[in-house]
């Protein structure tokens, strides 16, 4: 027996609307606005062990912005209980799947979803003293488990900041980014994204590892300097219209990736990436210095490509109280128990799962 479910995200479609070209500045090299719509689908089938599954899936993030604009997801299946929810503790919305009795255990979600390449201008930004923070945004200065701001981390922030002689948040997070791009790199042993520990990586000078490590660790020490910044968990998919490395269509189970920003009083959210001027280092074998390199790391500190969606900015998550998955560093991948035992979210065989991809042209698929 299947069922199904619907979701529809109301938003505004002025947030559809590319930036105007006149807020880049005219010598500033930017990532071109460029608008498509894609449909994101997880196709999951657990193992039939076992009296009892349950499934959690991060879906394209609800909080309509200029650059992601999400028109709503859909399911099929034949769960025995099936709902569209939200992250505990955020508005960022996931869905939960769960069979009652053995047997095959299969399930189908789609996210339709806009995004435009996103670019902020920082040539003429100029900060405005004693201007308060918002309410909301202060939190992105507090510490979390996996995200400490005292020690060696708030130790380290302090010195890159002194050897820099930043002042303004601007120039502490801009020395905090290429303190990272210069003195990380991308270690393609690491599982997954990793997990972003960033106080063993600083204590044991290993500043390897993947997105979630080196990107965290902007996001740590950047608080530590006292400038608020988050990360952002989510997925690619689409190709890259500039490095072919940095992008991936069609299969893209493994295709996770996060994306820090920091915040700018009278400005608002910034986008940075420094583990994608890394990774592009490692699978190009060009050195630091190399143009092309020097390009990207210049464009990565104020633009996003949007070939990626975001699914949330959730730390420390714990899916359900009654879930063996139990505390998670961040939830960016499926998630699943099959009679009372966890299954590897790295392991997408084993879990029996596969995320497609596909650009919507008009009403049909771009192929």
């Amino acid at each position: 027996m299947k069922r199904r479910d619907f979701i529809k995200l109301a938003g505004a479609s002025a947030a559809l609307l590319p930036v105007a070209p006149s807020v880049f500045g005219k010598d500033q090299e930017v990532i071109r606005p460029r608008t498509n719509t894609y449909r994101l689908t997880y196709k999951v089938d657990l193992p039939s062990d076992g009296n009892k599954a349950r499934l959690w899936l991060p879906l394209p993030d609800i909080n309509d912005s200029a650059h992601q604009f999400s028109q709503g997801s859909v399911w099929s299946g034949n769960a025995s209980v099936a709902k569209f929810d939200t992250v505990p503790g955020t508005a960022s919305p996931m869905f939960y799947g769960e069979w009652r009795g053995s047997g095959p255990r299969n399930v189908t979600v789609s996210s339709v979803v806009k995004t435009t390449n996103r670019t902020v201008d920082l040539q003429h930004y100029s900060e405005r003293r004693g201007a308060a923070l918002p309410a909301d945004v202060k939190r992105y200065l507090q510490a979390t488990k996996h995200v400490p701001l005292d020690g060696i981390v708030r130790k380290t922030a302090l010195s890159i900041v002194k050897d820099t002689n930043a002042h303004s948040s601007l120039e502490k997070a801009k020395a905090i980014y290429d303190w990272v791009v210069d003195n990380s790199y991308r270690d393609p042993e690491t599982r997954g994204c990793g997990r972003g520990d960033i106080k063993s990586m600083l204590e044991s000078g290993n500043l390897g590892g993947k997105c979630a490590d080196l990107n965290t660790l902007f996001v740590g020490l950047t608080r530590a300097a006292g400038v608020p910044a988050r990360d952002n968990y989510g997925i690619r998919i689409d190709e890259s219209a500039a490095h072919k490395t940095l992008g991936r269509s069609g299969d893209i189970t493994t295709a996770q990736h996060c994306r820090p920003e920091f915040y700018l009083v009278g400005l608002g959210w910034v986008p940075v990436d420094p583990s994608d001027v890394r990774q592009l280092v490692l699978d190009e074998e060009l050195p630091l210095g190399h143009p092309r390199v020097a390009l990207l790391r210049e464009k990565l500190f104020g633009s996003w490509e949007m070939n990626w969606v975001a699914f949330n900015q959730a730390r420390d998550v714990t899916l359900a109280r009654d879930s063996v998955l139990g505390e998670l560093p961040f939830f960016m991948y499926p998630q699943a128990e099959v009679g009372g035992h966890a299954r590897d979210s790295l392991e997408p065989q084993e879990f029996a799962y596969n995320i497609v991809s596909a650009q919507l042209v008009g009403t049909g698929i771009k192929f």
